[in-house]
């Protein structure tokens, strides 16, 4: 969808800039998974349901990101760096909707490989009149980095709970008019596996052995 201006209406950010130390000492985001590096399949994904793709990471980063997107950046994507490396999620977002172009955002970790665009597009819609779309399992537990949010508004949340030094991730989504998406609703529109995570390299053989099933 695209805006009467021109401008998309919807985004993705990746969040690509850790330091991925449960990993190992190789960069987790480009690392092969069942033939494809981790975050090509995360954008692959994603791609068909938004009109404007954003990649937060380091710089040091960007080269071999680049090269797993395909070197030309294909699909079309761009970079939003981390002006201080590894500052956590928040300011990763905070980086990436700086960059962004479009009203609404969707919010993504470059290791979740089993991202489900359907309810990506879901929660696009959820997020209409509201400023933000989270999911939350066990009435608890906010997936804050599988949500959508309005670029503006989340931006400058983002931007108040910086200044004030505050780490949690939740924060500034207290200040936003946001929509909760629990786990009924949930289950009702994909698996829970859209929100696992590749976090060891356990995990990631893990992954590579289910991809190979598919």
């Amino acid at each position: 969808m695209t805006l009467e201006t021109g401008r998309p209406e919807r985004a993705a950010i990746v969040l690509a800039g850790g330091y991925s130390t449960r990993f190992g000492e190789a960069d987790k985001a480009v690392a092969d998974l069942a033939g494809t590096p981790m975050i090509r399949r995360v954008v692959d994904r994603i791609e068909p349901v938004v009109d404007d793709l954003v990649v937060n990471c380091r710089e040091e980063q960007v080269p071999a990101i680049r090269e797993a997107l395909g070197g030309g950046l294909e699909p079309d994507a761009s970079f939003a760096i981390d002006p201080i490396p590894d500052r956590g999620p928040m300011a990763g977002i905070t980086t990436g909707l700086r960059a962004a172009s479009g009203a609404d955002a969707f919010v993504v970790a470059c290791d979740m490989p089993f991202v489900d665009p359907d309810f990506a597009a879901h929660l696009f819609d959820r997020a209409a009149d509201h400023e933000a779309a989270v999911p939350r399992l066990d009435d608890q537990w906010f997936q804050t980095t599988q949500a959508v949010y309005s670029v503006e508004p989340m931006l400058a949340a983002c931007e108040r709970a910086l200044e004030r030094d505050e780490g949690r991730i939740v924060e500034p989504l207290l200040e936003l008019d946001y929509v909760v998406v629990d786990e009924d609703e949930i289950r009702e529109c994909t698996a829970l596996e859209t929100f696992e995570n590749v976090n060891t390299r356990t995990e990631f053989e893990g992954a590579i052995d289910r991809l190979g099933d598919e």
